[in-house]
């Protein structure tokens, strides 16, 4: 027997990974930062607009791939009508907000770029999006700090990595509304009912969706319309409630309230 002691290596303990309760409030106001301080600044037009990035070539080609691998993993449409449409809708959000028309813009840009990563991978896809979208973005000249906007924009819309994404500013914010709001039948590939998985049936039960929003009673609400015979109220909760509470989060950070009815009836 050995008299020499063995040395033992000092154990590493690992730190549990820290995440956001879905019932947490946005930390807002907490700090000196401002989050409409990407405002204020001696640029107020795009440096790249809206149609340039549309039309891009390479940016075509991404949205169409992106789509079509999620296509293969049985997701729903992620493609040129998923983006277009939250492309227009987070516009309109800071339209009708007030917010100027450099804003508008930049979140139109940031809504068609917002799923391009998804040619990477779903995993992180809002993180690979972001990165994707600078080297697009630099290439067509825009200025670093618009750059910087819709990166931070993209980047805070997931919410596929074990926690929720964060508005960070306004046009960030728009973007959560926009996409979280896109709940609709057209979206849903699988042409056969009986073979619907819960997604499938809750997005083909939703026949209309609508994101209203009131400037001057500062509150928007997502208006949906959900055949019940196809899946009931409470399964829509049961998929979507992170979604809706990033919403509220970011309708927090637009200073109003977020509400939601469902086939004209308030539940929240």
């Amino acid at each position: 027997m050995n008299d020499q002691q063995d040395t033992l290596a000092p154990v590493k303990i690992l730190q549990p990974t820290v995440t956001i309760e879905l019932g947490d409030e946005p930390r807002y106001g907490k700090t000196a930062t401002d989050p409409n301080a990407i405002c204020i600044g001696d640029v107020y037009a795009p440096s790249v607009t809206y149609e340039m990035v549309k039309n891009d070539p390479e940016v075509r080609a991404f949205i169409e791939n992106a789509d079509n691998n999620l296509g293969v993993l049985g997701f729903t449409e992620h493609g040129f009508r998923h983006v277009s449409l939250v492309a227009s809708i987070a516009r309109n959000v800071l339209r009708l907000l007030g917010y100027d028309e450099r804003l508008q813009e930049l979140a139109a840009i940031a809504g068609y770029l917002h799923d391009i990563g998804n040619i990477v991978s779903r995993h992180a896809h809002a993180q690979s999006s972001a990165i994707l979208a600078h080297s697009i973005l630099s290439r067509l000249g825009m200025d670093p700090n618009d750059v910087a906007i819709v990166m931070g924009a993209i980047g805070s819309h997931g919410d596929d990595n074990a926690r929720l994404g964060e508005p960070v500013h306004a046009v960030s914010a728009a973007i959560i509304l926009a996409d979280k709001s896109d709940v609709h039948r057209s979206r849903v590939r699988v042409q056969d009912p009986s073979a619907f998985d819960q997604h499938d049936r809750v997005n083909y039960a939703a026949t209309s969706s609508f994101l209203r929003v009131d400037g001057a009673a500062k509150s928007i609400t997502l208006e949906l319309t959900i055949d019940t015979s196809i899946a009931p109220v409470i399964e829509y909760f049961e998929i979507f409630l992170p979604r809706m509470l990033m919403c509220r989060h970011a309708a927090i950070l637009l200073g109003c309230a977020f509400h939601i009815t469902i086939n004209d009836v308030a539940v929240l």
